[in-house]
């Protein structure tokens, strides 16, 4: 239906949003727990009412979904343009309002100027989770230059004091910081051209008594999968909002008449039950409208993956003894990682020409395919199609595909350049490349797609910034490579967790989260990525015995513990492993087969960090089974452990615990699990009264079922 209301209303079991469209812009008045249809926005808009301050605007520019200048707003606007004449000072006016019970399209326009505005608000039916974008269209006749469109501007309620925010480096991704809301803004952004380690587009703005399993919290995760700005920010009426949108470099979009460009998708989320509760929406979400495929539907594949087992030193014969190594321990599926293509004996050449290197495989890799296949696993491959190395014949031909800044040098980084995927005859070239591969090994049924470097010069050939026209081909190009191969999977790898986002997985189905192995690194690592993202799409590996990037020796029990809760694989020359550490990663896989429908599809129960251990579990939908994992990283100061608090259960069942990891665990004395086995306990003792921890040695994990009677 097509109308001018004065308030719009989505709702759903999870959360209401109410919009105010009495102004001339459209503005979030309320979000958060359900309301009453008794409570009406009538009520809310009264209770808004802010008055004339003293020195300040009579009437205060609202925080609308994408404030301008014409509004009189003064704060950090969500549009910014500029024309031949006065476009700058865009003002919109509200003219058309189309809604249903779960989406709102606002059409707003400056006639004046002639642009228009579209915002469109999707509120998912089965989760809190909205999703906003915004499109600017050029409807006058002199071109418009955007340096910035916003997805949306959305107020923060007052009790929302704190923000947690994700940071990082290479091998330390998704690290997790708080701060107070401030006088100011925070403000990230970044220019990568990758959606980048150390600076995730998102945030979590929470109440200051808010923890994992108590409080209210909102998340914000814009799915942008290169360059991108988010802002934190409380203003001097103390009102306070965030904004998130794709960073433009200057020039880089310039709308002719009627043309249009229309942001990536901010997704907003709402818990009220702590942290786990908001990240038990976004994996829900995900599940159902992201993935291509349930774990019902079809089991994510415990890896194989060569790369930390041979690197570059590829021989074929090799291959399939490490095939004949890995099958017996369950491993589903063999990931052949760089150094398979023409001239790749290191990480100096090669990148481009992406044709078997006969030298290595003069049959081609159908034997070992072939090899592979026979032991009962499935066959996937490396690329890395957006790089280009110097030497390589296709710089050599071509080194003009290559994204640059004319008359200023490359800056080195991995030897290797970015191709400039905005040239039709790029894509075409990895087109016909990457699906020349796949035609002629027809059992290759999964590609590990990798970006390994920043993009320090987005320019194309028209000297022109490129990345956002860079990311649209990308997807293109992923979408069309699946389209010609149906059911081929695809996993996004950016030197581990630089592209994870919701802007890539939909072209995508697994992320590569680090290229950290190390276990206690990937404690916090898979913790971080846990808040947005499911344990199903977090590729975790058991790494070797000595961490090739911290060095450090960590047992094998620990290892394997912390790679079952994702898509577990091992990654590491089999020929290492001793009798005992073949028995226990036999032992693992089991047990992920066993449990992974639980991890890929229950809810997530995080426990609050007490800086000495990581303690999490993955209950089922219907609360009649749960996993949970306690890692001690540091000893307590004090004699014993505290209580292992249970949480997700169902207060009114009985439940059985059994220990299933490790199975066999050295005591000083014996204690609480000699105690449990066999015994009842209700879910309201488990989780009110909690179990008394053993006293462990630090690097230790204990994996725990809870069954209802």
């Amino acid at each position: 239906m097509s109308s001018f209301l004065s308030f719009v209303r989505l709702s759903n079991k999870k959360v209401t949003v109410i919009f105010d469209c009495q102004g001339r812009m459209p503005n979030v008045i309320y979000y958060g727990a359900p309301l009453s249809e008794a409570t009406t926005p009538e009520m809310l808009a009264v209770l808004n009412t802010r008055q004339e301050a003293k020195c300040a605007p009579a009437v205060e520019p609202p925080v609308s979904l994408v404030p301008t200048h014409g509004e009189g707003w003064t704060a950090q606007p969500g549009l910014e343009v500029f024309g031949v004449s006065d476009q700058w000072s865009a003002g919109f006016t509200l003219t058309n309002v189309e809604h249903t019970d779960s989406k709102v399209i606002f059409v707003a326009e400056d006639r004046h100027r002639g642009m228009r505005l579209t915002t469109t608000v999707e509120l998912d039916i089965n989760s809190s989770i909205a999703k906003y974008v915004s499109t600017i269209e050029n409807t006058g006749k002199s071109a418009l230059n955007l340096n910035y469109l916003n997805a949306a501007t959305l107020p923060l309620p007052p009790t929302m004091s704190k923000i947690k925010t994700f940071e990082g480096r290479w091998s330390a991704e998704f690290q997790t910081t708080d701060h107070d809301l401030f006088f100011g803004s925070y403000v990230r952004e970044n220019r990568r051209g990758k959606t980048s380690h150390d600076t995730f587009p998102g945030l979590i703005a929470f109440a200051s008594d808010t923890g994992e399993l108590q409080g209210e919290c909102f998340g914000f995760h814009l799915g942008a999968s290169a360059n991108h700005r988010l802002r934190a920010e409380l203003m001097a009426d103390g009102r306070s909002y965030v904004q998130f949108g794709e960073l433009l470099f200057p020039g880089e979009v310039v709308l002719q008449s009627g043309e249009r460009y229309t942001t990536p998708v901010l997704y907003t989320g709402y818990g009220n039950a702590g942290f786990s509760s908001l990240s038990q929406e976004f994996h829900n979400f995900i599940r159902l409208n992201i993935l291509h495929h349930q774990p019902e539907s079809k089991p994510r594949p415990v890896h194989y993956n060569t790369w930390e087992g041979i690197y570059f030193d590829h021989k074929e014969e090799t291959l399939k003894a490490l095939a004949d190594k890995v099958a017996p321990l369950g491993i589903e599926r063999f990931v052949l990682d760089d150094g398979w293509f023409k001239g790749r004996r290191n990480d100096k050449a090669g990148l481009g020409d992406w044709f078997v290197d006969e030298t290595i495989y003069p049959q081609g890799l159908n034997g070992l395919i072939d090899h592979v296949t026979s032991l009962g696993m499935e066959f996937g491959i490396w690329f890395e199609p957006e790089m280009v190395n110097p030497d390589s014949d296709l710089f050599r031909s071509h080194p003009e595909w290559a994204l640059q800044s004319q008359h200023n040098p490359h800056v080195p980084f991995r030897n290797q350049y970015v191709l400039d995927l905005t040239n039709p005859e790029v894509v075409e070239y990895l087109y016909k490349v990457i699906t020349g591969v796949l035609n002629r090994y027809p059992k290759i049924s999964y590609i590990k797609w990798d970006m390994n470097r920043d993009v320090n010069h987005p320019g194309n050939l028209r000297g022109k910034p490129a990345m956002h026209g860079q990311m649209t081909a990308l997807y293109s190009l992923i979408d069309r490579v699946k389209a010609a191969h149906p059911g081929i999977e695809i996993e996004s790898c950016c030197s581990g967790g630089g592209r994870v986002d919701l802007g890539i997985l939909p072209h995508t189905d697994r992320f590569w989260t680090s290229d950290s192995n190390d276990a206690l690194d990937r404690l916090y690592i898979q913790r971080g990525f846990s808040y947005f993202f499911p344990a199903e799409v977090m590729g975790a590996h058991v790494g070797p015995r000595e961490c090739h990037i911290t060095g450090r020796h960590l047992p094998i029990e620990i290892r394997a513990a912390v790679a079952l809760f994702g898509h577990m694989g091992i990654e590491m020359d089999p020929r290492e492993l001793t009798e005992h550490e073949q028995k226990v990663l036999t032992d693992a896989i089991a047990l992920y087969k066993k449990y992974r429908h639980l991890t890929h599809s229950g809810d997530v129960f995080r426990m609050d960090d007490d800086g000495l251990n990581v303690k999490f579990g993955y209950v089922s939908k219907d609360k009649l089974q749960g996993i949970f994992a306690y890692n001690s990283i540091r000893e307590t100061r004090r004699t014993t452990p505290s209580r292992y608090y249970f949480a997700g259960l169902d207060a009114n069942k009985q439940y059985t615990i059994e220990r299933i990891w490790p199975e066999k665990l050295k005591e000083y004395t014996p204690s609480i699990l000699q105690r449990t086995e066999g015994q009842v306990f209700t879910g309201e003792v488990l989780m009110k009264y909690g179990m008394q921890l053993p006293v462990l040695f630090p690097q230790t994990a204990l994996i725990y079922t809870v069954t209802a009677v």
